[in-house]
């Protein structure tokens, strides 16, 4: 369930894997792997949160990559 603060829209990771058809293990190693950034936003609990754009940066990585 995506979340709203100040107006914008955030994912948590798995909704923005399922968004690009990754799996989580995915994405996750390609942030420890510097393919991609690391959330630039997270909940208080310490979860990745990511924008739109951030999901379509990542679904860009994914149509590269295949």
């Amino acid at each position: 369930m995506s979340i709203i603060i100040k107006g914008e829209t955030y994912y948590r990771t798995s909704e923005a894997c399922r968004m690009v058809g990754i799996g989580r293990s995915t994405l996750l190693r390609w942030v420890r792997k510097g393919v991609l950034n690391d959330a630039s936003h997270r909940d208080k609990r310490g979860w990745r949160l990511f924008t739109e754009a951030d999901v379509k940066r990542i679904e860009r990585e994914v149509n590269y990559i295949t």
